[in-house]
């Protein structure tokens, strides 16, 4: 990472290389002096972005989940119904961590994602990419005539998620090897 960053970008190499230390040697061993030995800077540099280690977590949190999100509204963006959103979504999810296992790794290994599975309540809190799942679902129910209890909608996105989550865990999986190709996966895997 060492002379990457170009002046005005020194907060996204920050968070980068924390990223890289989290996975490579645990949360517990994260340190600005860390980033900033990784970004070849001084040691005081990255405190002109974070005050902490915490709010430098937070912020590669946040950055990831932005990254994320993107990906998530472009696939769903022009989609002539929800199923065909709901399959767009699900494809970019597993290709998106494919392509980024460490994010996988670090968002789902020790961060608080919060994701409520009750469908007669909303929550602010919930992580935005469930919440997009959540109203592609719900838009299918409507498009589709179909009437379903909340217990039954719950089942069904449990499935849905765990279909995709469980799919996104294997492709990032080190040393596994599989004739799938996770990075253009075939939908039929997701129906």
């Amino acid at each position: 990472m060492a002379d990457n960053y170009h002046h005005g970008n020194l907060r996204q190499a920050l968070i980068d290389a924390g990223i890289k230390i989290i996975n490579d040697s645990g949360e517990e061993n994260l340190s600005l002096r860390k980033v900033a030995a990784a970004c070849n800077v001084s040691h005081a540099a990255p405190y002109a972005h974070f005050k902490d280690k915490e709010e430098l977590i937070e912020a590669i949190k946040n950055n990831v989940t932005e990254q994320f999100m993107e990906e998530l509204e472009s696939s769903v963006n022009g989609k002539a119904s929800a199923d065909e959103a709901i399959i767009a979504m699900g494809k970019t999810y597993v290709t998106f961590f494919s392509n980024n296992p460490d994010y996988f790794v670090f968002l789902f290994g020790k961060q608080n994602i919060t994701a409520h599975l009750q469908m007669n309540k909303e929550y602010k809190n919930d992580y935005p990419p469930f919440l997009l799942l959540r109203r592609m679902y719900l838009k299918h129910l409507e498009e589709n005539g179909l009437e379903k209890s909340f217990e039954e909608q719950e089942i069904e996105m449990i499935k849905i998620w765990s279909i995709v989550h469980g799919m996104a865990s294997i492709a990032c999986m080190k040393g596994i090897r599989s004739s799938v190709n996770w990075k253009d996966i075939d939908e039929r895997l997701l129906v």
